[in-house]
C-alpha cells in the first residue's frame, strides 16, 4: 500500500480530482490510501437529484460549494472537522458492496483509541448507536475506490441546515432528524486530540509503521489532475445537471437504497426519464433512462422492461420484484 499525500488541501474539487487520477492512472496492482478534508462543502451521490438534496437558500447564503462524486450513496455535509478516507485498489470481483472489507482497518484504528466502533446498516460506521461515517464506492475498468467520511469535529447543526433529508430515509431509520442520528468522534475520546493528531493515529495504525511510503507526483500527474478538476468537479453540468419536465413521479425507500423516477409522459409515451437515488450500482443509470425514452407508458410495457433489465447492474441490491411493484408500475 502507498499513501497519497494531498498536502491537506481543503479544495474538494482538487481532492476529488486527485482521487480520480489515482483510480484511473496509477498502477492497477497498487493499493493506495488517501485522506482529505475540505472547507464547508455539500457532496451528493452520483445518481442523486442535487436540487432535491440541498437547502438552496442556506447553501447560497453561506457560499457553500455543492459537488457530485462518482460514487453512489447519499448527500453529506462536510467541513474542516471531517476527515475522509479513500482506499483505491484493484477490483477483484469481491469488492463492490463489501464495505466491511474496506472499513475494517479504520474501525480497528478507532477501536485502538478505545472507541466502540462498528459497521451497521448498508454502509455506516457507528459509535454508541450514532453515525460517524458513511461510505460509498465506485468501480471502473478493473479498479475501485471505497471512500468514507469520519466526523471528527464537524459543526453538526449545519448538516441539517445544508441538506434536505428525504423523510423516507429518517422513517426507515426510526429517528426524528438527521441531527439526532450523528455524532462526532472527538466527543467520545478518552484523551482529547486535534484532527491532525487523529489523522496520524489512523495512518500509523493502517500502515503499522511511522515510516509511510508516499506516492511522488510528477508535473505530468498534476496536469492530468487539473484537467479532471476543471472538466468534472468544477463543471456545473456535472454537479447540478438539468432535470426534464416531469408529470409522473415514483419514489420508494428499499433496503438497498432510495429510488426516485421522474417521467414526462405525452400522448401515452415516455418523452423523458430521470432516475435518482442513493443506491450503489456499477452501471450507468443514464443507460436505463435512454431505454425508457419513447416507450409506451403501459403496465405491460413497463413490466416487460423490468423483466429484461439487468437490475443488479443498474440498481445494485434492489430486486426486480421491488422495482416492478413500487417504481415501474402504474
Amino acid at each position: 500500500m502507498i499513501y497519497i499525500d494531498n498536502g491537506d488541501c481543503l479544495d474538494q474539487t482538487r481532492n476529488f480530482a486527485i482521487e480520480e487520477f489515482a483510480l484511473r492512472h496509477l498502477d492497477e496492482n497498487e493499493t493506495c490510501l488517501m485522506f482529505y478534508r475540505m472547507h464547508p462543502t455539500v457532496i451528493v451521490g452520483k445518481n442523486q437529484n442535487t436540487l432535491a438534496e440541498i437547502n438552496t437558500a442556506y447553501v447560497e447564503e453561506h457560499q457553500i460549494p455543492v459537488l457530485r462524486r462518482l460514487s453512489g450513496g447519499g448527500a453529506v455535509y462536510n467541513d474542516e472537522g471531517n476527515i475522509s478516507f479513500s482506499i483505491i485498489t484493484k477490483d477483484d470481483g469481491d469488492a463492490f458492496h463489501n464495505f466491511a472489507r474496506f472499513t475494517k482497518p479504520v474501525i480497528e484504528a478507532l477501536q485502538s483509541l478505545g472507541l466502540n466502533a462498528t459497521l451497521n446498516g448498508r454502509n455506516d460506521i457507528e459509535i454508541e448507536g450514532k453515525k460517524i461515517s458513511g461510505n460509498a464506492q465506485f468501480t471502473t475498468k478493473g479498479r475501485l475506490y471505497s471512500h468514507g467520511t469520519l466526523l471528527f469535529d464537524v459543526q453538526l447543526d449545519n448538516v441539517a441546515k445544508a441538506l434536505h433529508v428525504n423523510p423516507l430515509k429518517l422513517k426507515a431509520k426510526g429517528v426524528p432528524s438527521v441531527r439526532s442520528r450523528v455524532t462526532n468522534i472527538r466527543e467520545h475520546l478518552a484523551k482529547d486530540m486535534d484532527i491532525q493528531a487523529f489523522k496520524q493515529v489512523l495512518l500509523q495504525h493502517i500502515f503499522q509503521s511511522s515510516d509511510i511510503p508516499t506516492y511522488p507526483f510528477t508535473p505530468s500527474d498534476w496536469q492530468k489532475i487539473t484537467e479532471i478538476q476543471q472538466q468534472r468537479y468544477q463543471n456545473w453540468e456535472w454537479n447540478y445537471g438539468k432535470s426534464p419536465k416531469c408529470n409522473i413521479k415514483k419514489e420508494h425507500k428499499f433496503p438497498g437504497g432510495l429510488v426516485e423516477m421522474q417521467l414526462q409522459v405525452e400522448h401515452g409515451r415516455i418523452q423523458s426519464a430521470r432516475i435518482f437515488g442513493d443506491f450503489f450500482a456499477t452501471g450507468d443509470i443514464q443507460d436505463v433512462e435512454k431505454q425508457l425514452q419513447g416507450m409506451p407508458y403501459t403496465q405491460n410495457d413497463l413490466a416487460a422492461f423490468v423483466t429484461q433489465l439487468d437490475v443488479s447492474l443498474y440498481f445494485g441490491q434492489i430486486t426486480k420484484s421491488e422495482l416492478a411493484t413500487h417504481i415501474f408500475s402504474i
